[in-house]
């Protein structure tokens, strides 16, 4: 499934043109993401390859997020790339309540191309055993990234946006639906 990630009003610079997310399930409980940012990717800020390992505020540059959880619930799970492969994954309870890191999120195992048009950054997460995402509920997805260029400015993307300021955790970015038997 290929989702088309829409830029905010309030983002500044021009360097990304657009941003696409390919979802596929590799496994039972397993999601692969495929981030495609496209535009003058020499422009942009990508952080050097690093170890991978798990590493808070990756937002603070460029950084591509998914926010999943169940629908009809507030609790939902952030998980959060970097192109250095680092990594973070959070449980909340609610609308940014109770942000605690998830234990079992494991190595996302992260992966990144690069050429003059195209940044591609490709993560497998394991959401089996994660409290809160039964596999016989449909989920609520929210895709989203940071998109930092070489000279400070930054682009928000997500699959909708709320009103106001740029904000990946309101419930209306959550615009996307995955049923069961899509995820199989």
């Amino acid at each position: 499934m290929q989702l088309i990630l829409q830029r905010h009003g309030d983002s500044h610079g021009a360097a990304a043109a657009g941003v696409e997310v390919e979802l596929a399930w590799p496994a039972p409980g397993k999601l692969a993401l495929t981030y495609v940012v496209i535009g003058d990717i020499a422009a942009l800020r990508l952080p050097s390859p690093a170890p991978a390992a798990r590493v808070d505020e990756l937002w603070r540059h460029t950084c591509l997020e998914a926010f999943i959880g169940e629908t009809g619930g507030p609790a939902y799970y952030e998980f959060n790339h970097s192109p250095s492969t680092q990594w973070a994954a959070y449980e909340f309870r609610g609308y940014r309540e109770g942000m605690t890191p998830v234990e079992k999120a494991g190595d996302p195992a992260i992966s990144t191309k690069t050429n003059d048009q195209r940044f591609i950054l490709g993560a497998t997460l394991a959401l089996d055993g994660l409290a809160g995402l039964h596999s016989d509920a449909a989920w609520r997805l929210a895709l989203s990234a940071v998109i930092e260029q070489r000279n400070g400015l930054k682009s928000y993307w997500a699959l909708a946006h709320p009103p106001g300021r740029p904000d990946f955790h309101h419930a209306d970015g959550f615009s996307q639906v995955l049923t069961p038997a899509e995820r199989a």
